[in-house]
Protein backbone atom coordinates (compact mmCIF):
# COMPACT_ATOMS: atom_id res chain seq x y z
CA UNK A 1 0.00 0.00 0.00
CA UNK A 2 1.39 3.46 -0.88
CA UNK A 3 2.72 5.37 2.15
CA UNK A 4 0.44 8.38 1.59
CA UNK A 5 -2.65 6.12 1.55
CA UNK A 6 -1.48 4.42 4.77
CA UNK A 7 -1.11 7.84 6.41
CA UNK A 8 -4.59 8.89 5.26
CA UNK A 9 -6.11 5.69 6.70
CA UNK A 10 -4.25 6.27 9.99
CA UNK A 11 -5.61 9.82 10.17
CA UNK A 12 -9.17 8.60 9.52
CA UNK A 13 -8.78 5.79 12.10
CA UNK A 14 -7.85 8.41 14.70
CA UNK A 15 -11.43 9.75 14.55
CA UNK A 16 -13.74 8.51 17.34
CA UNK A 17 -16.11 5.63 16.47
CA UNK A 18 -14.11 4.76 13.33
CA UNK A 19 -12.63 1.26 13.33
CA UNK A 20 -9.73 0.14 11.14
CA UNK A 21 -11.88 -1.46 8.42
CA UNK A 22 -14.13 1.60 8.21
CA UNK A 23 -11.05 3.84 8.01
CA UNK A 24 -9.75 1.71 5.15
CA UNK A 25 -13.07 1.89 3.28
CA UNK A 26 -13.18 5.67 3.70
CA UNK A 27 -9.56 5.96 2.60
CA UNK A 28 -10.27 4.05 -0.63
CA UNK A 29 -13.47 6.05 -1.16
CA UNK A 30 -11.51 9.31 -0.93
CA UNK A 31 -8.82 7.91 -3.23
CA UNK A 32 -11.43 7.27 -5.94
CA UNK A 33 -13.54 10.38 -5.25
CA UNK A 34 -14.00 13.22 -7.70
CA UNK A 35 -11.20 15.85 -7.30
CA UNK A 36 -13.85 18.59 -6.91
CA UNK A 37 -15.35 16.68 -3.97
CA UNK A 38 -11.91 16.29 -2.34
CA UNK A 39 -11.19 20.00 -2.83
CA UNK A 40 -14.54 20.98 -1.29
CA UNK A 41 -14.10 18.48 1.57
CA UNK A 42 -10.66 19.80 2.54
CA UNK A 43 -11.88 23.40 2.20
CA UNK A 44 -14.77 22.73 4.60
CA UNK A 45 -12.43 21.11 7.14
CA UNK A 46 -10.26 24.21 7.07
CA UNK A 47 -13.32 26.48 7.34
CA UNK A 48 -14.72 24.82 10.44
CA UNK A 49 -11.39 25.29 12.23
CA UNK A 50 -11.12 28.94 11.18
CA UNK A 51 -14.73 30.14 11.18
CA UNK A 52 -16.45 28.40 14.10
CA UNK A 53 -16.05 29.02 17.82
CA UNK A 54 -17.80 28.08 21.06
CA UNK A 55 -20.66 30.29 22.18
CA UNK A 56 -19.46 32.20 25.25
CA UNK A 57 -22.83 31.67 26.92
CA UNK A 58 -23.91 28.03 26.43
CA UNK A 59 -20.79 26.48 24.81
CA UNK A 60 -22.64 25.32 21.68
CA UNK A 61 -21.08 26.45 18.40
CA UNK A 62 -21.39 29.76 16.60
CA UNK A 63 -19.78 31.63 13.70
CA UNK A 64 -16.42 33.24 14.44
CA UNK A 65 -17.82 36.76 13.97
CA UNK A 66 -20.40 36.21 16.74
CA UNK A 67 -19.78 35.56 20.43
CA UNK A 68 -23.29 34.20 21.07
CA UNK A 69 -24.99 31.37 19.16
CA UNK A 70 -28.38 31.49 17.42
CA UNK A 71 -30.04 29.62 20.32
CA UNK A 72 -28.85 32.05 23.01
CA UNK A 73 -29.76 35.07 20.88
CA UNK A 74 -33.30 33.76 20.23
CA UNK A 75 -35.66 35.90 22.35
CA UNK A 76 -38.59 33.60 21.54
CA UNK A 77 -37.31 30.87 23.85
CA UNK A 78 -38.53 30.14 27.36
CA UNK A 79 -36.26 32.11 29.68
CA UNK A 80 -37.38 30.14 32.73
CA UNK A 81 -35.92 26.78 31.64
CA UNK A 82 -32.27 25.79 31.25
CA UNK A 83 -31.48 22.36 29.82
CA UNK A 84 -28.07 20.97 30.80
CA UNK A 85 -26.62 18.51 28.28
CA UNK A 86 -23.51 16.37 28.33
CA UNK A 87 -22.32 17.24 24.84
CA UNK A 88 -23.15 18.78 21.48
CA UNK A 89 -24.75 15.66 20.00
CA UNK A 90 -27.37 15.65 22.78
CA UNK A 91 -28.23 19.28 22.06
CA UNK A 92 -28.61 18.51 18.34
CA UNK A 93 -30.90 15.53 19.10
CA UNK A 94 -33.16 17.65 21.33
CA UNK A 95 -33.27 20.59 18.91
CA UNK A 96 -34.17 18.23 16.03
CA UNK A 97 -37.47 17.50 17.79
CA UNK A 98 -38.53 21.14 17.18
CA UNK A 99 -40.85 20.98 20.19
CA UNK A 100 -38.95 22.34 23.18
CA UNK A 101 -37.80 25.96 23.05
CA UNK A 102 -35.59 26.54 26.02
CA UNK A 103 -31.96 27.53 26.60
CA UNK A 104 -29.03 25.14 26.99
CA UNK A 105 -25.76 24.67 28.80
CA UNK A 106 -23.24 22.20 27.34
CA UNK A 107 -21.13 20.68 30.15
CA UNK A 108 -18.61 19.09 27.81
CA UNK A 109 -18.81 15.68 29.49
CA UNK A 110 -19.59 14.10 32.86
CA UNK A 111 -17.61 13.55 36.05
CA UNK A 112 -15.67 10.32 35.62
CA UNK A 113 -12.67 9.81 37.95
CA UNK A 114 -11.95 6.51 36.16
CA UNK A 115 -11.36 8.48 32.94
CA UNK A 116 -9.63 11.34 34.81
CA UNK A 117 -12.53 13.75 34.18
CA UNK A 118 -12.96 15.95 37.25
CA UNK A 119 -15.38 18.86 37.89
CA UNK A 120 -12.64 21.38 37.02
CA UNK A 121 -12.47 19.88 33.50
CA UNK A 122 -16.13 20.66 32.76
CA UNK A 123 -18.28 23.81 32.50
CA UNK A 124 -19.72 23.68 36.04
CA UNK A 125 -18.53 27.08 37.25
CA UNK A 126 -20.11 28.76 34.22
CA UNK A 127 -23.36 26.88 34.95
CA UNK A 128 -23.43 27.99 38.59
CA UNK A 129 -22.76 31.62 37.60
CA UNK A 130 -25.63 31.41 35.10
CA UNK A 131 -28.03 30.10 37.76
CA UNK A 132 -26.99 32.87 40.16
CA UNK A 133 -27.38 35.67 37.61
CA UNK A 134 -30.35 34.59 35.48
CA UNK A 135 -33.97 33.93 36.44
CA UNK A 136 -34.30 30.25 35.59
CA UNK A 137 -37.05 28.42 37.47
CA UNK A 138 -36.21 24.95 36.18
CA UNK A 139 -32.94 23.21 35.42
CA UNK A 140 -33.36 20.04 33.34
CA UNK A 141 -30.52 17.53 33.70
CA UNK A 142 -30.63 15.97 30.23
CA UNK A 143 -27.59 13.80 30.81
CA UNK A 144 -27.27 10.23 29.55
CA UNK A 145 -28.44 7.86 32.35
CA UNK A 146 -25.41 5.94 33.64
CA UNK A 147 -23.09 5.81 36.68
CA UNK A 148 -21.25 9.01 35.69
CA UNK A 149 -24.62 10.74 35.36
CA UNK A 150 -25.33 10.04 39.04
CA UNK A 151 -22.05 11.65 40.15
CA UNK A 152 -22.59 14.65 37.86
CA UNK A 153 -26.20 15.06 38.95
CA UNK A 154 -25.29 14.94 42.66
CA UNK A 155 -22.51 17.48 42.14
CA UNK A 156 -24.91 19.93 40.47
CA UNK A 157 -27.65 19.42 43.09
CA UNK A 158 -25.22 20.00 45.98
CA UNK A 159 -23.92 23.24 44.49
CA UNK A 160 -27.37 24.61 43.68
CA UNK A 161 -29.18 23.53 46.87
CA UNK A 162 -29.51 27.12 48.16
CA UNK A 163 -30.93 28.54 44.92
CA UNK A 164 -34.67 28.66 44.13
CA UNK A 165 -34.43 26.54 41.00
CA UNK A 166 -36.26 23.23 40.51
CA UNK A 167 -33.89 20.53 39.28
CA UNK A 168 -35.54 17.87 37.11
CA UNK A 169 -34.24 14.83 35.24
CA UNK A 170 -35.52 12.82 32.31
CA UNK A 171 -38.23 10.27 33.10
CA UNK A 172 -37.73 6.51 32.91
CA UNK A 173 -38.92 6.67 29.29
CA UNK A 174 -35.20 6.85 28.58
CA UNK A 175 -33.86 3.53 29.93
CA UNK A 176 -30.57 3.28 31.83
CA UNK A 177 -27.43 3.11 29.70
CA UNK A 178 -29.23 4.67 26.71
CA UNK A 179 -27.83 7.70 24.98
CA UNK A 180 -29.96 10.71 24.12
CA UNK A 181 -28.45 10.91 20.65
CA UNK A 182 -29.61 7.34 19.84
CA UNK A 183 -33.12 7.57 21.30
CA UNK A 184 -36.05 7.65 18.88
CA UNK A 185 -38.24 10.77 18.78
CA UNK A 186 -41.20 9.36 20.73
CA UNK A 187 -38.97 8.06 23.54
CA UNK A 188 -37.12 11.36 23.78
CA UNK A 189 -40.28 13.51 23.69
CA UNK A 190 -41.86 11.42 26.46
CA UNK A 191 -38.65 11.45 28.53
CA UNK A 192 -38.82 15.25 28.52
CA UNK A 193 -42.60 15.57 28.86
CA UNK A 194 -42.68 13.33 31.93
CA UNK A 195 -39.50 14.64 33.53
CA UNK A 196 -39.52 14.90 37.31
Amino acid sequence: MPESLKKLIDIIAYLPWIWEKTAMRLGFFLLKANPAYIHNFSKQLEKIKNEIRECTNCFWYTDKDSWVCEICSDDGRDRTILCVVEDYLDLVSIEKLKIFRWYYHVLGGVISPVNWVLPKDLKFEELFIKIRNWTFKELILAINPNIEWEATSMYIKEHLAKYPVEITKLSKWLPNAWYIEYADEITLINAFKWRN
